[in-house]
């Protein structure tokens, strides 16, 4: 029985470390997916604003000002960068179209201090909409 004195010790100065690395890289990959969804959602909602604008300038601006909204509601700290693709919006009326929207953004996985896993991770989300064809666009009336 004095031979296996402090074998729990030993097993669990072996274990504990494999354990402690398995629990954050599932909290650096709950991370990522939080931010993943964020982005998606941020994208969609960029594209919908986008999508019902009447002229690419505005389209844009919409675009920027729902996206980062969005990621504010879904409690994402970062600074998305969004582009829309508006060539939609100058397609003549009574043909389908559509706008699409692409957010990125760096999530910080820096805190968490995983060997191998790098300090950021840049994420990207696109959502394309439909642009109403019969909706005035533009200069058209």
């Amino acid at each position: 029985m004095t031979r296996e004195r402090g074998s729990i010790a030993l097993e669990m100065a072996i274990i504990a470390p494999a354990l402690i690395a398995v629990l954050l890289m599932a909290i650096g990959l709950g991370r990522v997916a939080v931010a993943r969804n964020a982005l998606d959602a941020a994208a969609r909602d960029a594209a919908r604003q986008a999508s019902i604008a009447r002229d690419p300038a505005t389209a844009r601006s919409a675009a920027v000002t729902s996206a980062r909204a969005a990621l504010a509601r879904e409690g994402l700290a970062c600074v998305p960068s969004v582009a829309v693709d508006t060539t939609g919006l100058s397609t003549p009326l009574g043909r389908p179209s559509a706008v699409v929207a692409r957010v990125s953004c760096e999530v910080e996985l820096a805190d968490l201090a995983i060997p191998g896993i790098p300090g950021t991770k840049n994420i990207t989300s696109s959502f394309t909409s439909p642009v109403d064809p019969y909706r005035a666009r533009g200069d058209q009336p």
